[in-house]
């Protein structure tokens, strides 16, 4: 054995790729035959050849032909494509070994996973809904806190009648909260007096004014309430079987609706014990003290006994 070989018998036993270069060709290395996986065997793909013996441009005998880099293959007619080949196209396909998961669908026909415009629009539409429901259940309850009284106030007193004031010889439970008076208590004038003579009046020890029918009669009185406003002002009566009427002054205006005293009680003529009943008149009163007075006045029915006088609030009907 020489330095340089190594003991071996032949060129290619040193280098079993020695054909493939230059020196080992010109050694006599000679590429190998058969086998599996070695080139020019039975099922290779292409023959392996020296360097600089490649021929290009010409038809290539193997079953996949090849072409430069950047070119598309050319195939034969009839075969299949080198690069792609379906799974049926192998033994054994189409019989389900292979199959392919089905691809996701989206709606909307944009990219992928776009946003649900539907679903956005649908909550939009809901939000403003909302909004008007509860602007509108707003102004539906914009005028339940109006003060059905009235809350009008005013420095010059007014007056007014019902025409048919139910007969009744009690007061309205609002009466405890304001002034009320018995008729003795107030001031007389115009040859007014008290009496106790005709039973039913519904003044302390039964104390009525009597002497009203002349011109000139009058009693005052001095009611202070709590604040401006409208008033009902009460009075107390008897008649005997006929109507009569009197003057109302406030504050010294005095009203344009006389007091209506009917025979509300149906008693009859001269009966002035079965008279007694009541009658009523819408005021705007002042805040403080007010004068309150009631007269005999020219064009007045004056022939009544006055009993009780009082106030309640608001412009009531009772």
């Amino acid at each position: 054995m020489t330095s340089g070989n190594n003991g071996a018998s032949t060129p290619e036993d040193d280098d079993p790729f020695g054909y493939l270069y230059a020196d080992g060709q010109a050694n006599g290395a000679q590429p190998p035959s058969g086998g599996y996986g070695y080139p020019g065997s039975v099922g290779s793909v292409n023959r392996a050849r020296s360097v600089g013996q490649r021929q290009y441009g010409q038809q290539q005998p193997q079953a996949a032909a090849t072409a430069p880099y950047g070119q598309v293959p050319q195939q034969a007619p009839g075969q299949p494509s080198a690069h792609y080949a379906a799974p049926e196209t192998f033994p054994g396909g189409g019989g389900g070994a292979t199959t392919q998961s089905p691809q996701p669908s989206y709606s909307g026909g944009g990219g992928r996973g776009g946003p649900n415009t539907k679903g956005l629009l649908i909550g939009a539409i809901a939000v403003v809904a909302a909004v008007v429901i509860g602007i509108g259940i707003a102004m539906a309850g914009g005028d339940d806190n109006k003060d059905a009284g009235g809350g009008d106030s005013s420095s010059t007193p007014t007056t007014s009648q019902s025409s048919d004031p139910t007969p009744s010889n009690s007061s309205s439970g609002e009466a405890a909260e304001l002034p009320k008076a018995d008729t003795k208590t107030m001031r007389l004038e115009g040859g007014t007096s008290v009496a106790t003579s005709v039973k039913g009046a519904q003044a302390d020890g039964g104390v009525y004014v009597q002497g009203f029918n002349q011109v000139g009669a009058s009693v005052t009185w001095s009611a202070t309430v709590p604040k401006a406003g409208k008033y009902t002002l009460y009075t107390g009566y008897s008649v005997p079987g006929k109507d009569a009427t009197a003057t109302l002054t406030i504050n010294g205006t005095a009203s344009t609706t006389p007091v209506g005293m009917d025979n509300y009680a149906k008693a009859a003529e001269g009966d002035y014990e079965k008279g007694w009943t009541k009658t009523y008149n819408w005021v705007q009163l002042n805040k403080g003290a007010n004068t309150i007075k009631l007269s005999c006045e020219q064009g007045n029915q004056c022939d009544a006994l006055l009993d009780q006088s009082w106030l309640v609030n608001g412009w009531v009907k009772s």
